[in-house]
């Protein structure tokens, strides 16, 4: 499974939780992976505008407040897709087979209204509910502990 939705959330919690603008290596440090994916990423959220990266200032930013980007404006920007995919079907089924022959336009159907409602329940999360689901967190399993770096 791709991992870029999550990495973006990820990128997106860091930069909106940041005092100062974050770049791509220190994203990359807390993300776990290299600083040419990050920009990868940060590519295709400027280009959606929800994050910005300015001239002369090394880190990106939020352009819009985390209450007004949902989970799936994120999911489409990185995937680079106007809907949810997330079911594929098998390639070669037999047209000889009753069940082979019919198997396509049923899964089709199915697979494509669940991916609808996976869509519907994206469109109502937003960056500011994955931001505030992250405090509580924190808050609930690391409140007494000093950080280590």
């Amino acid at each position: 499974m791709d991992t870029k939705f999550s990495a973006a959330l990820h990128m997106l919690i860091l930069i909106s939780e940041s005092e100062t603008p974050m770049n791509s290596d220190q994203i990359a440090a807390s993300v776990g992976t290299n600083a040419s994916y990050i920009r990868k990423l940060t590519t295709r959220l400027s280009k959606a505008e929800i994050i910005e990266g300015r001239r002369g200032i090394s880190g990106f930013r939020l352009i819009r407040e985390p209450e007004k980007i949902s989970l799936f404006d994120i999911y489409t920007s990185v995937m680079e897709t106007n809907t949810l995919h997330l079911f594929d079907i098998h390639q070669n089924p037999n047209d000889a087979c009753i069940v082979g022959h019919n198997i396509r336009p049923i899964l089709n159907g199915m697979f494509r209204d669940m991916e609808e409602r996976v869509e519907k329940e994206l469109s109502g999360i937003t960056l500011a509910d994955c931001i505030n689901n992250m405090r509580i967190y924190i808050n609930e399993h690391d409140g007494g502990r000093e950080k280590t770096k």
